[in-house]
């Protein structure tokens, strides 16, 4: 009884792994295959969703699906007539402090006011300037600018609408820095080394890439004895995009 109950969990978590690596380009031919050869994708190190720091109106995306962009690019503009009177407001308000202030001193050195009221002043213009900075501050949130050069992947708000603080507008992908993302056997991990090379076959364009190592994973999964692998592709290797899925190579000593 006990041997059929042992047998029977085995045959279920066999294909709970095989199922798994069925749904998973990455699994794909590690537990089914086996061998020198694995499946992985290309993935991105900068990738973003990029969101709105404060409520208000979009007027403008500049750039649609598949357009690139500069680094310090505009890529999102809000109304921006609210947050810029509030920023006049503060900036006249400081120029005003800084009137009292100077006002208060002169007094002072005539011996008209004590110290209490130009200490006052002085507070009342530190209070001032630290409003404006605020103010300033969500005057530049108005325009949500590229961090760095990429192509926009899908727009998540259109023009016109109106978002709350926090809702995503775009989503970015930088393709010139790629990586491969492979689940390699973790029987491998005696054999494997930063800086070793291995070949990577995307399907999309069926040309072989040289890749190299740059680190292992953290950790082994337990249900299908992988380890992740991510290696890095030559900079601005062309025909290339993230999401692209393929084949590793990797020398038959494995």
């Amino acid at each position: 009884m006990k041997q059929a109950v042992w047998w029977a969990a085995l045959a279920l978590m066999t294909s709970v792994v095989q199922a798994a690596a069925e749904s998973d380009p990455l699994l794909d031919g590690v537990t089914l295959r086996g061998g020198s050869e694995v499946r992985g994708v290309l993935r991105a190190r900068s990738q973003a969703v990029l969101a709105s720091e404060l409520p208000g109106r979009v007027v403008e995306i500049p750039y649609a699906e598949g357009q690139s962009f500069k680094k310090g690019d505009v890529l999102v503009r809000f109304d921006c007539s609210a947050y810029q009177a509030q920023a006049n407001a503060s900036a006249a308000a400081v120029r005003a402090a800084r009137e009292e202030l100077g006002n208060k001193r002169q007094l002072a050195a005539l011996n008209s006011v004590g110290r209490f009221e130009v200490s006052l002043a002085e507070a009342h213009q530190a209070q001032a300037q630290a409003e404006a900075q605020v103010y300033q501050v969500q005057v530049q949130r108005c325009q949500v600018k590229a961090p760095y050069d990429g192509q926009v992947v899908q727009r998540r708000v259109q023009p016109y609408e109106s978002v709350a603080s926090g809702a995503p507008l775009l989503e970015i992908v930088d393709n010139r820095t790629l990586e491969i993302h492979l689940l390699v056997p973790s029987h491998w991990i005696g054999t494997l080394k930063p800086e070793q090379t291995f070949s990577f076959v995307p399907d999309e364009t069926g040309k072989s890439i040289d890749a190299v190592i740059k680190r292992l994973g953290a950790r082994i999964d337990e249900g299908s004895q992988t380890l992740l692998l991510i290696a890095n592709v030559p900079a601005n290797t062309p025909g290339l995009i993230s999401g692209m899925s393929g084949t590793a190579r990797f020398a038959e000593n494995k």
